[in-house]
């Protein structure tokens, strides 16, 4: 039998924590704390202390929202709770009013022995004569494996978390009637298809065909899936849409919001947040950043033949601040039924594409650094070009981007001098 997870709040003296553990599959011996305030309301982060995960923890405490954030810490660290709570808790201050609560339980999200002890902890009205309540009242769900090379190394591993994962884990909440959730999707479900065309939009993967009117009010016909899918990861994400999607066209009182990320860059403008992995990184800036502070000699750009203007590939690069104000509108407007239906995709991006040369020369004036690169040939997988359309969440969530790129690169700057301090 699987032991259940350490748990900790914020502010609590308790001598119980969470250590790092070595895997997924470690067990932890504490008991979850039960909490005692039952009208209260929490919001379920699973995956929170990763990159994405912690910065939307942490615009949900900005937000008001209480959470609870689940994560094994197979690729992030225990202490980044810590830096959320201090982001959080000077953001508050500064507003004059209190944080709202936040736990963590130190656990896999795949491990169902845990993670029905804790959510029968936030149980409300036990006694058969009531109706079933709960104190959860969204998941937003970022635990996944998501490195393509890896991927395609190791599909059955993606496959097994991303998607056999996914299918236990809803079925869980589903037992427990937590039925609004925001599913961390990925552009990669678009593949090649984003070559075809300047930009892409949600109406090019779709789960079952559609009509819908181009931008000078053109019908235009969607047809089922999506051909251009180049790895497992993106095949693993695509596979979670369509299971949710007929999760709720099976059983209408779910509400299901898949958010197609494009390229998340840059860290909080407080510094206490950065993308810090345990493994060795693939995505663009926690490569530079090894580069900067010396871990690594130089950065290698893959491919450098693309059919774009320098020959590197071009990406939607969006502030991870933006992306994660994202999740707040999404999970706001299902609560509402503000979206098109109960299951519902959305572009996060900016609409603008950068090369990974011009990124990397953003963030060399921005340090004043050089940046020394090697050029090396394409990685399986890749794509030359991957810029969204984001009008759809402009439209139905109420969000826009903000920051700029070189935001982005201010703030991965501001997070590295106060990082290395």
């Amino acid at each position: 039998m699987s032991s259940p997870p350490s748990c900790l709040s914020a502010g609590t003296t308790s001598p119980q924590f969470c250590s790092d553990p070595p895997t997924p599959a470690t067990e932890f011996e504490d008991n979850i704390e039960v909490p005692g305030e039952h009208d209260e309301e929490y919001v379920l982060v699973t995956g929170g202390l990763g990159f994405i995960g912690s910065h939307t923890s942490l615009e949900l405490l900005k937000a008001g929202h209480n959470i609870v954030i689940v994560d094994n810490l197979s690729n992030s660290f225990r202490d980044v709770f810590d830096r959320i709570l201090l982001a959080a808790k000077a953001h508050c201050d500064r507003e004059r009013r209190n944080c709202p609560k936040a736990r963590l339980c130190c656990a896999d999200y795949r491990d169902t022995s845990a993670m029905r002890l804790l959510l029968a902890s936030y149980a409300v009205g036990t006694c058969r004569t009531e109706p079933k309540r709960t104190g959860i009242k969204g998941v937003i769900h970022f635990a996944a494996f998501k490195e393509v090379a890896d991927s395609i190394q190791h599909p059955l591993k993606y496959y097994k978390n991303n998607v056999k994962g996914l299918i236990d884990w809803i079925s869980l909440l589903e037992e427990y009637d937590i039925k609004s959730f925001i599913f961390s999707s990925s552009a990669s479900v678009y593949g090649t298809l984003s070559e075809n065309t300047p930009r892409i939009r949600e109406e090019d993967c779709v789960h079952e065909k559609q009509e819908y009117s181009s931008p000078d009010g053109v019908r235009l016909h969607a047809e089922q899936g999506c051909t251009g899918i180049t790895n497992p990861y993106g095949r693993s994400k695509f596979f979670g849409e369509a299971i949710l999607a007929d999760v709720c066209k099976s059983d209408p009182s779910w509400t299901v919001v898949a958010l197609r990320y494009f390229n998340p860059i840059g860290c909080d403008p407080s510094g206490l947040l950065g993308e810090d992995p345990r493994e060795s990184p693939s995505n663009l800036l926690p490569a530079v950043v090894r580069v900067l502070t010396g871990q690594n000699p130089e950065l290698r750009i893959f491919g450098t033949d693309w059919d774009t203007p320098d020959g590197s590939a071009v990406r939607d690069f969006i502030h991870v601040t933006d992306l994660a104000k994202g999740h707040i509108a999404a999970l706001a407007a299902a609560q509402v039924g503000r979206i098109q239906g109960n299951f519902r995709t959305f572009n996060l991006g900016t609409g603008s594409g950068h090369s990974v040369i011009e990124v990397v020369e953003a963030l060399e004036r921005v340090s004043h650094r050089s940046i020394p690169v090697k050029r090396v040939g394409r990685r399986p997988g890749d794509v030359g070009s991957c810029v969204a359309i984001p009008d759809r969440a402009g439209q139905e969530l109420g969000w826009r981007t903000e920051k700029s790129l070189r935001d982005a690169c201010e703030d991965l700057w501001n997070y590295l001098r106060i990082d290395q301090a």
